[in-house]
């Protein structure tokens, strides 16, 4: 099993002018510690299950973009991106140019949404659920077809939410034959559909369901023609290595448990990550022990 270095808690107790610094340190310190990706989170306040929504919060895209100029190997993901935050065209241009820009290290991660106040309070378009399910499958498709052939295609797209004229990349992207699609969320009727269908990778909510979900996720696959061991399987957890946390045994056997039930990868947020020494911590006592499992 890998580990992925997720960055959502941006509180950090320095000035804005140190953030671009701190962010090379996190970077170079995660690629060192063997993170295989690292991930920022898509939002533009903070999320409640993480804080208060006053607290500071860096854009995605330019943060991931700062990331792949300080590293060299590990994957860049957005984890993940409301689908009605950005349209689809200007989405797919902006994955294909940090992939350009990294060497072939990015992912596009995408998922419905969960943050309605954010939206309204900065005016980001927030349409229904349905309408955003639709907007999601939607916007994968357009992706895809961006980033099919030597430039896209050349076809337009007109669909329920998104009309295209012509799906014209330049340049292509390097990833081939594309970046890989995390799709994020664990609903068993509209989002691990999707994912059977279209998905590199899931990330999914850890919990008592989690079998249940991976059941439902191999179910579907199987009516998709899919092979199921062939999606990368993500999910969320907290790294926490210094005096307040679980300690590095407990941590070691929740990671386990993950890989038992055949999580191949866990993003997760180091706990004081600006200190950059729990990073350090994670590379010398918890990377190497998870790639054994």
């Amino acid at each position: 099993m890998k580990l992925a270095l997720h960055l959502n808690d941006f509180a950090w107790p320095v000035a804005p002018t140190d953030y671009g610094r701190i962010l090379t340190e996190i970077g170079q310190s995660a690629e060192a510690a063997g993170f295989s990706v690292i991930a920022v989170m898509d939002h533009v306040w903070q999320h409640p299950y993480a804080g208060d929504p006053a607290e500071p919060v860096l854009e995605a895209y330019p943060t991931l973009t700062w990331l792949a100029a300080a590293t060299e190997r590990a994957g860049l993901l957005a984890l993940a991106t409301p689908v009605s935050y950005r349209s689809p065209g200007m989405l797919a241009k902006t994955v294909t140019t940090l992939d350009v820009l990294s060497g072939g290290r990015a992912w596009l991660g995408l998922g419905v949404g969960d943050y309605e106040a954010e939206a309204r309070g900065l005016g980001i378009p927030y349409p229904s659920a349905a309408e955003r399910y639709e907007l999601l499958e939607e916007t994968v498709q357009i992706c895809l077809r961006m980033w099919s052939g030597e430039h896209g295609d050349d076809q337009p797209f007109d669909g329920k939410q998104v009309h295209m004229e012509r799906a014209l990349n330049l340049p292509q992207s390097p990833s081939r034959p594309h970046p890989p699609i995390m799709i994020a969320g664990s609903g068993a009727n509209k989002t691990l559909p999707l994912v059977a269908r279209y998905a590199d990778a899931c990330n999914l909510r850890p919990g008592p369901d989690l079998p249940k979900t991976l059941e439902r996720l191999r179910s579907l696959c199987e009516e998709a023609g899919r092979d199921f061991g062939q999606i990368v399987k993500t999910a969320p957890w907290r790294f926490d290595v210094g005096a307040k946390g679980p300690g590095i045994p407990a941590l070691l056997e929740q990671l386990r448990g993950f890989a038992e039930l055949g999580i191949d990868l866990v993003v997760g947020r180091v706990v004081d990550d600006y200190r950059i020494s729990p990073i350090e911590v994670m590379g010398r006592e918890v990377v190497p022990a998870v790639a054994e499992f």
